[in-house]
Formats: C-alpha cells, structure tokens, sequence
C-alpha cells in the first residue's frame, strides 16, 4: 500500500504569522518534521499542503512534495480531516495518511518507523500520537454554581507516588496515520485503532509565541538532528566578508580600505578556542591587512578562489572528519563548503541558495553578531554530544 506522509501547514496564523516556517533552533520549524518523515524511510512519498509561495518554497528545500491546497479548506473553521480529504480526492494512488503536524519539532524517525509497522504489518486502521502524564485531575465548579470540586483520578486521602502511579495516556497531536476508506468516512481514528506512546521529552507542540525559547532548548537537547551522530566539533571556518564582517568595504579618499566588525563575533572566536575548537578565516578578497589590524590570532586563506579545496587541505592536515568541522559561510561560492561540513551556518541575510544549503540560519545579520551567535550554537550541541556518551 502507497503510504504517504502529510504535513498540513497553512499560511495564515491566529497566533505566530507564517509559524510554520519560523525558524526554531535555526532550522524551519516544518523543517524538523519533514527531516524526520524522509529518514524514517518507510514513505512512499511526502508531502505538504499549503496554500502560500513561501511555505511551499521551504517544503521543496527539505525535499517534499507540495498539494496546493483550495481556499475552502485553508480558513481559520477548517479542518485537518477537511484538507487531508481534498489531498487525497486529488492523489488516488495513496492508500493510508500519515497525518504528522508541523508543530512536533522532535518527532524521531524511529517513532514513525514503528507506527509504519502498526499499521502496515499488524493490521491496524489508525494509529495515532500519545503521551503520558501524571497529573492528578478535578472538577470544574464554575461561578455562581453551589458544589464543592471532586476529584477525578485519584483519592485524595491516598495520593499516588508519582513512581506508584501509571498515569493517564493523552493524545499529543504529533501524528494521526489513517487509511483511506477511514479518512473517506469521516475518521481519522476509526476500525481497528491503536496507539502509539511517545517519549515525554520527544512531546513538544508549539502553540503560542511564549512557547518559542523553551520549545528551542527542549530540541536542541532531544530533537533529531540527522542519521549520523553528532561529533564534537573541533575547527570552524568561518568566511569573512559577510559573516565576519557586513560585506560592506568603506574607502577612503586615500584609497584605503576599511571594515567594521562586531565586538561580540570577536568574544564568539576566542570563546571557541578557549574550547579548544580552532577557528580559521577564509575570504576570496585579498584582506591580509585587515586581518593583520583585527589581531585575531587565526590561521586565515586569503584570495582564495577555491574555498572547497580549502577547507578540505585544511580537514585532511588537521585530521579531523567532516562531522568534526563546522562552516560559516553567506554566498553562493560557500555552499559546497556549507554541504560537507558536519555543522553548517549562514547569517540571516545570506543568499538564497547558501541558506539552503546550511543547517542553521542564524537571527544575526553578517558582522552584526552571527558568529557570537553560531558559537552559542556549536555549544550548545556540544553539551548535547556529551550527553549522548554519558547515556
């Protein structure tokens, strides 16, 4: 049977505009779910369905497929089920859904993997998304009424322990996998329905902005970040007109060159050294002297006009493997670099095809603290790198 992941993101937002293609740890927020749903491997195709440019733009960027969806089933009153209905009136040959919400961002391809089996190998209809709490409920006595609260799910004169206590299975909203004839009936959850468990710290839904900073932190320690895994970073290589500096090159009238930077992408350098991760500079513009007033103390290539076969001399005498480099870079001429390198960055106001091609798109503009910023980044991977050993 056809099995076919579906990602409802449509453009308009009660709460954060354009959220689903917000970024969220530098990475799209859609982005996480699609990453997940193609390295799960068990899709025969992905897709989403939207109905703006940009949304669809960033779907293609992570490989998926896109279903313009019709202005009937993309107002604030309408439903998933409506909008997942129309996408398959228009693609007969899917057999069964996996409806997965863009708001999951630490969704695991492993979670997917075993709802595949669920449905494809076990006979289930629907599978969908749970989570366990322990939260001891009570009822709701509103104004004016003359009743006292009782409690729901437990006695309060013997509370439960939390360790002695089961809890209660909620669903999440992560996924809902349905097949056809279901979806066609009105159902997403329907026949023969099972659930699936989700990890607690694998449970993050963004629903309002407040939401955002803590959402990030919670993926940066349990999201997925790709099928290899993670490797302390050892050297960064950092591009220097528009990452370290603005790009801007200020003449006088003497025919002197000058750039500015920002102190903070100074601080940023010397924190990850004092890490022990090198940081070397590279720019296809002949800046020694540039270089030589900002004293950074780094190994720096100047006039290079094969940045690629730079960093790649640079990874081979130093002895690292591509997961142990990181690379900062802005324009077209970087993106082969962006590609290789295990960690990959580019400042908000890159191109176009270098933001594609990085894997963290900083908030920072070039020369306004992006490099300050994706050192807080590498860091913050670092821990959790050493997380992963002590488990």
């Amino acid at each position: 049977p056809h099995l076919a992941a579906l990602v409802l993101a449509r453009g308009g937002s009660k709460g954060i505009p354009l959220k689903n293609i917000k970024l969220l740890a530098g990475v799209p927020l859609i982005g996480w779910v699609l990453r997940a749903a193609s390295d799960a491997g068990v899709f025969h195709s992905i897709w989403v369905s939207t109905d703006h440019d940009e949304i669809e733009k960033v779907a293609k960027q992570f490989g998926a497929q896109v279903h313009r969806r019709s202005p009937e089933v993309s107002q604030d009153s309408s439903t998933s089920l409506e909008a997942i209905r129309e996408f398959l009136n228009h693609h007969h040959e899917v057999d069964i859904v996996g409806n997965i919400q863009a708001t999951s961002p630490c969704l695991h391809p492993s979670d997917l993997i075993k709802v595949a089996d669920l449905i494809q190998k076990e006979g289930f209809d629907s599978v969908f998304s749970v989570v366990r709490r322990h939260q001891f409920r009570w009822s709701e006595v509103k104004k004016g009424e003359n009743k006292t609260t009782e409690p729901q799910n437990l006695n309060p004169a013997k509370r439960y322990r939390r360790q002695d206590w089961p809890g209660e299975l909620y669903e999440n909203g992560s996924f809902y996998f349905a097949k056809r004839h279901l979806i066609e009936k009105g159902y997403l959850q329907g026949g023969k329905m099972a659930y699936y468990e989700m990890r607690a710290e694998h449970s993050v839904d963004i629903d309002i902005d407040i939401d955002w900073p803590i959402a990030e932190q919670r993926v940066l320690s349990f999201g997925y970040f790709g099928k290899e895994p993670l490797k302390e970073v050892k050297l960064l290589v950092c591009s220097i007109d528009g990452c370290l500096t603005n790009g801007r090159i200020y003449v006088t009238e003497d025919q002197k060159e000058m750039v500015s930077y920002d102190y903070r992408d100074i601080v940023g350098i010397d924190l990850l050294k004092k890490r022990g991760i090198q940081v070397r500079l590279i720019s296809e513009r002949d800046c020694s002297k540039t270089l030589s007033a900002m004293q950074l103390g780094c190994v720096a290539k100047v006039s290079a006009t094969n940045k690629l076969q730079v960093l790649e001399d640079w990874q081979k005498d130093i002895g690292l493997s591509w997961k142990e480099v990181a690379y900062l870079g802005n324009e077209e001429s970087d993106v082969e670099c962006l590609k290789k390198a295990g960690m990959s960055g580019v400042p908000a106001d890159a191109c176009a095809v270098a933001q594609k091609a990085a894997g963290y798109i900083c908030k920072s503009n070039g020369g306004c603290g992006a490099v300050r910023e994706f050192a807080e980044h590498i860091f913050l991977l670092l821990e959790k790198v050493n997380s992963a050993r002590k488990q």
